[in-house]
């Protein structure tokens, strides 16, 4: 496909995501202001960053740190927000801290001690969002149990985002989840994350500027939006779906 086709074909599916959010606000009784889209370009290449750009978006997301940390670089110019949303282990600290303007898969303090010493190395300010694993069961170690695909359990929360506002180089700005595949929210996205926007109720109590709640993806962004998400994960709808890498 040469480059006018792809073009297109984002600024097509752009357009079809934007008129699901519109009417998902709509129907929710929001203002389409109030909702984010950041577009998940994993295993995408750097040039279908630089057309969304072209095309508005302004934030994007990545999962994994190989994929992520050359494509930022290439796209280094561009007026954009990295959002980091994979599984996060500590030896990729430094190379995500180099590019991320936020980490949305906070969930364990060894991995806040981490982000915030490099954070304060090479000087900036990097906002985090707790993850919260819906389907944790109950912790067999003691301290928070911790779902299948990352976060943190709910009652593992508060400790952690005290965490975080209290480490230098690093904000707390609120809370991420992935609709759960197991346990009492499997198949049912709109109170999973009406769940989540009761555990940012409780978070802003503490920390009243943490009030973003990021939810929802391709499949369910208007679940994510008739619940009050603040921001919306989507990658295949905009992007197509691709051989995954690796």
């Amino acid at each position: 496909m040469d480059m006018t086709d792809r073009r297109d074909e984002l600024a097509g599916n752009l357009a079809k995501v934007e008129e699901r959010i519109a009417a998902a606000c709509a129907a929710a009784g929001r203002k389409r202001e109030e909702v984010t889209l950041i577009v998940v370009t994993k295993t995408y290449p750097a040039q279908d960053v630089r057309i969304l750009s072209e095309l508005g978006v302004r934030h994007v997301a990545e999962n994994r740190d190989q994929d992520a940390a050359p494509k930022a670089a290439d796209c280094s110019d561009l007026p954009l927000s990295w959002h980091f949303v994979g599984q996060l282990q500590t030896n990729k600290v430094r190379s995500v801290v180099g590019y991320a303007d936020v980490v949305q898969s906070v969930d364990r303090s060894k991995l806040v001690t981490a982000l915030s010493k490099e954070a304060v190395r090479v000087g900036r300010e990097l906002g985090c969002l707790v993850q919260v694993a819906l389907d944790a069961g109950e912790s067999t170690t003691g301290g928070a149990a911790r779902g299948e695909r990352g976060g943190v359990a709910p009652e593992g929360i508060e400790e952690l985002a005290a965490l975080v506002a209290d480490s230098p180089g690093l904000r707390i700005d609120g809370l991420m989840t992935v609709a759960p595949l197991t346990g009492e929210y499997a198949g049912r996205q709109r109170a999973a994350f009406e769940r989540l926007m009761d555990l940012s109720t409780d978070l802003r109590r503490a920390h009243p500027a943490a009030n973003m709640v990021s939810a929802g993806m391709s499949a369910d962004l208007e679940e994510a939006v008739a619940a009050g998400a603040t921001h919306v994960r989507v990658g295949t709808a905009v992007l197509g779906v691709r051989p995954r890498l690796g």
